[in-house]
């Protein structure tokens, strides 16, 4: 493995987690519906992420402090940046995102399928105007239980 570069694999409440960095930096955030064995993290940004991540299992209001890559065009930095200001325990639907960004709920879904770092950009408080919603970029399946776990640890009763 490269210096600055790697993967880790943590378990979680709901399965697992999947950290990848490149660069010195993580790069991405994969969540998996089940258990996969864990991989220890050889780089510092990897061993950091997963101790932030595991301080938010612990307290769902832990206020991640990670350094992320720009990545994405402008319309999803701009929806990321929202969801980043959404409280914990909070949800916003998509609509009211739309409206409050000047665009459409599916264009607002769209970079929500798009972020690469779940948790710590939580889409996961993004709801449909009819119910849940999606997660990754799904409709149905394991990782809409994934959804309805973190919503209910951050102390989300709607769901």
């Amino acid at each position: 493995m490269s210096s600055g570069g790697g993967y880790a694999v943590m378990a979680a409440p709901f399965g697992a987690v999947l950290l990848r960095a490149e660069g010195g930096i993580l790069a991405g955030i994969d969540l998996l519906p089940e258990a996969k064995p864990p991989v220890k993290p050889q780089t510092p940004e990897l061993q950091e992420a997963q101790r932030q991540l595991q301080c938010y299992f612990d307290d769902p209001a832990w206020p991640f402090a990670l350094p992320l890559p720009v990545q994405g065009t402008l319309f999803q930095r701009r929806v990321w940046q929202a969801l980043r200001a959404i409280p914990t325990g909070e949800v916003r639907r998509y609509g009211d995102l739309s409206r409050y960004l000047g665009s459409a709920p599916r264009a607002v879904a769209g970079a929500c399928k798009a972020n690469g770092f779940p948790l710590i950009v939580p889409c996961h408080r993004v709801v449909s105007g009819t119910g849940l919603g999606g997660f990754c970029g799904r409709l149905e399946g394991p990782y809409l239980e994934i959804k309805r776990w973190l919503l209910r640890h951050e102390g989300y009763d709607g769901v």
